[in-house]
């Protein structure tokens, strides 16, 4: 391993993680998807991409079963191989390299998920999907914002594991975290001050805004009492414009980046880890 450049080190470790994926039956998390999935699609409404308040509670569900899947995939993985982590590191393991295997690796995950998910969705909400895409076909345009939020939500699920010593610790820290994305949406609650500012932080708010931005939800049907509360901000939150979807894709984007280099800054302090 101290001979090994950072791409070859990537290489070796993206193949052992999709070796132990193989072998450790890794498809079930495939099972999981489709089960929240097809759970999601059964509570929400037939009125789903057709009537306003419809489509974002159902992009409510979406997002929540998105970050769901994404925590789920990584909370656990990197924690438990600590002790392999310091020996290896000791011998030459480019941290960064062993983060961006298991990132490739969470990566190819994430697709397959979103996959499922949205061919799901499609099914349930076929007779009613949006007709007015902004930059792909419906499915294809979806299929990117789920993608993007289960793969953000799994990079910081790789962060948190990173951080903590145990699985137990993982688990334990992993509903805070969820609660935070789902208060923090901007769905439930009013948010203001510094609430307000805590939500700009959270996937959640990007990935509601990203499906209610492709659905056109602010032009969908709504009662004379949704269309008085309906502010400039909340029309300039999901408005249907290819500009706007693609600035919600960058920002799902970074998150990822950032939750990669926390990642790697954590593990960088894994020789001193005294356990």
């Amino acid at each position: 391993m101290q001979h090994a450049s950072r791409m070859a080190q990537i290489k070796i470790y993206t193949k052992k993680c999709f070796r132990l994926f193989i072998n450790g039956k890794g498809w079930t998390t495939f099972i999981s998807a489709a089960i929240i999935a097809v759970i999601i699609s059964a509570v929400t409404g037939d009125k789903t991409f057709v009537t306003y308040n419809d489509t974002r509670n159902g992009a409510f569900a979406f997002v929540c079963a998105c970050i769901w899947i994404g925590l789920f995939n990584s909370i656990q993985s990197i924690c438990g191989e600590r002790d392999i982590i310091k020996r290896e590191h000791r011998t030459g393991l480019h941290i960064s390299s062993y983060v961006l295997a298991h990132m490739i690796y969470e990566m190819a995950l994430c697709l397959i998920e979103a996959l499922i998910v949205t061919v799901i969705i499609s099914i349930r909400n076929g007779s009613h999907m949006p007709e007015d895409p902004l930059i792909f076909p419906i499915g294809m345009e979806l299929c990117v914002t789920f993608f993007l939020i289960i793969y953000s939500s799994d990079v910081l699920g790789l962060a948190i594991s990173s951080i903590v010593k145990t699985a137990n610790t993982a688990m334990t820290v992993m509903p805070f975290v969820l609660i935070i994305q789902l208060v923090m949406s901007g769905m439930i609650f009013k948010l203001e001050g510094i609430t307000e500012q805590i939500a700009k932080i959270t996937i959640s708010k990007w990935g509601l805004q990203a499906i209610c931005s492709t659905a056109d939800a602010v032009n969908l049907e709504m009662t004379p009492a949704q269309y008085s509360l309906m502010t400039d901000e909340i029309k300039k939150s999901y408005e249907h414009t290819v500009g706007h979807l693609s600035g919600m894709w960058a920002i799902l984007i970074a998150f990822a980046m950032l939750y990669g280099v926390v990642s790697i800054i954590a593990l960088k302090f894994v020789d001193k880890d005294k356990r």
